[in-house]
């Protein structure tokens, strides 16, 4: 087998098993398990356990049950079960 080199700006992590994480509203109202498949420092792949309730651009990625470790996402796309987000920067 022939691996493809890795041309992104910042090279993605991959999950075998997944990791479990949630996606939660900004308002805090609906949350959502989700298993994070890869991730980079600028976003991840994520497979929710729903897209229904993904009608909203921007939520949380909850990276821990409590939510002590999370970061604030961009939807960036949608390709059949799994979705892809961008990390936002907090502005200073």
């Amino acid at each position: 087998m022939v691996s493809i080199p890795e041309k992104r700006k910042f090279p993605r992590v991959g999950f075998d098993r997944g990791i479990d994480a949630w996606i939660m509203s900004i308002d805090g109202t609906w949350r959502l398990t989700c298993k994070m498949r890869d991730a980079s420092a600028q976003g991840a792949r994520l497979v929710p356990s729903s897209l229904e309730k993904l009608k909203e651009k921007e939520f949380f990625l909850l990276l821990s049950s409590t939510g002590l470790a999370y970061r604030r996402c961009e939807l960036a796309w949608i390709n059949g079960d799994e979705i892809g987000v961008r990390f936002l920067q907090i502005k200073r």
